[in-house]
């Protein structure tokens, strides 16, 4: 017999009460260290102040009026966000999905309305994961993914990540846009090299097509930078972003140049609830966090010493760990024993993680995580794979 909620999810049998910066509280009684943040999601931990009095006031106020209105928290949002990226103009959402169906509408209608009506044809990388609608799953190319929803939405063509060569030899006539994630979340903390991102830049100039970034996990200042793609020096022609944005309230957006907006005019796009007053109160309060003097310096510190501190652990456990990967507080354990496994061992440890492809064990601990926490979840790490094999 199904379940009332469609039993789409593997759920682990735990529910949270309750939760207060880096922690969680189970209905169990016990306390957690998150260092999966709701799949890179509570970047600002859980219960921030600053946030949850900018969502409480908000929700005294107003909380819905549709997009046939202005919604001046959302004008400032947008403002904000133009001017600390490369973008001049932005699309609310309410996921990151829903983010990068906006990126692939707005570079199919840029080659409409500049004459190019034949270019529609986006490239997506191996590994790739963009989201679960029926386009974004042909996106991201994954078999698992794709499975049981046949027919596929036609417009995606899929080269090897980080391979310049393939990609450049794909494009054809029909290449509206090249669609990568400077660091791959769900394909296992696969960063891009920086001089492929750069490289990226330079190709998606020399054929005339827009180059999109999806920064929905990697974006946000997890990296160190309110941007991944900060790091290569370039900026794309539009990103998608979400997670860290909304900090746990659902919100996401679609950025864009000038340029490649041109065609996003009034009827061309849509959303009830994207935008709305409770999101953006929120988002901006967010912001208010990341964007305060010496914020990211510190994620980059802390990632840092997230970084030394689990490379030591990789390597005093090669039967258990294969490599470290990623960048700053997006960081992924290849698991030489089955990551889903470890997942659960350290969960039972008290520290929650996040699976992900490729057999890597994903380390997303909020951005306001302090090197006291730092250290207690890498001895748990520790403690767990010194007993594995016991």
């Amino acid at each position: 017999m199904i379940t009332a909620v469609m039993p789409t999810y593997a759920r682990a049998d735990i529910a949270f009460e309750r939760g207060e910066g880096a922690y969680l509280f189970g209905n169990d009684g016990r306390r957690y260290l998150d260092f999966g943040s709701g799949i890179a999601v509570t970047a600002l931990g859980h219960c921030h102040p600053h946030l949850v009095k900018a969502l409480t006031d908000q929700a005294q106020k107003v909380w819905h009026t549709s997009n046939l209105y202005r919604i001046p928290a959302g004008e400032k949002l947008a403002e904000r966000l133009v001017k600390n990226s490369f973008a001049d103009t932005v699309f609310f959402t309410n996921s990151g999905a829903e983010a990068n169906e906006c990126a692939i509408k707005t570079t199919r209608k840029y080659h409409h309305d500049t004459g190019h009506p034949e270019r529609y044809r986006i490239i997506t990388t191996g590994g790739a994961f963009h989201g679960r609608t029926l386009a974004t799953i042909a996106a991201g190319r994954q078999e698992k993914h794709l499975k049981g929803f046949d027919p596929i939405v036609d417009g995606f063509d899929q080269v090897a990540f980080g391979n310049l060569n393939e990609l450049r030899a794909a494009i054809t006539k029909e290449t509206a846009g090249i669609l990568v994630e400077p660091i791959q979340g769900e394909g296992g903390i696969r960063p891009a090299t920086l001089d492929y991102l750069r490289q990226l830049r330079k190709v998606a100039d020399e054929f005339g097509v827009l180059l999109i970034f999806d920064e929905v996990q990697c974006g946000m200042g997890r990296t160190g930078k309110l941007f991944a793609h900060e790091w290569a020096g370039i900026a794309p022609d539009v990103m998608a972003l979400a997670k860290g944005l909304g900090s746990g309230f659902p919100l996401g957006a679609c950025l864009a140049t000038e340029k490649a907006a041109v065609g996003m005019t009034a009827g061309t796009h849509g959303s009830t609830f994207g935008g709305n007053p409770l999101a953006m109160a929120v988002a901006n309060a967010v912001l208010d966090v990341m964007l305060a003097d010496g914020f990211l310096p510190r994620v980059e510190r802390t990632g840092k010493l997230l970084w030394d501190k689990l490379g030591a652990v990789v390597k005093k456990h090669p039967k258990v760990f294969a490599e470290l990967r990623g960048a700053a507080l997006m960081l992924g354990l290849k698991c030489v024993v089955p990551a889903g496994d470890m997942v659960d061992k350290l969960r039972a440890n008290g520290l929650l993680t996040v699976s992900a492809g490729d057999n890597v064990v994903r380390v997303l601990p909020p951005l306001i995580v302090d090197e006291a926490q730092v250290n207690d979840g890498v001895a748990i790490i520790d403690r767990v794979a010194s007993a594995w094999f016991n």
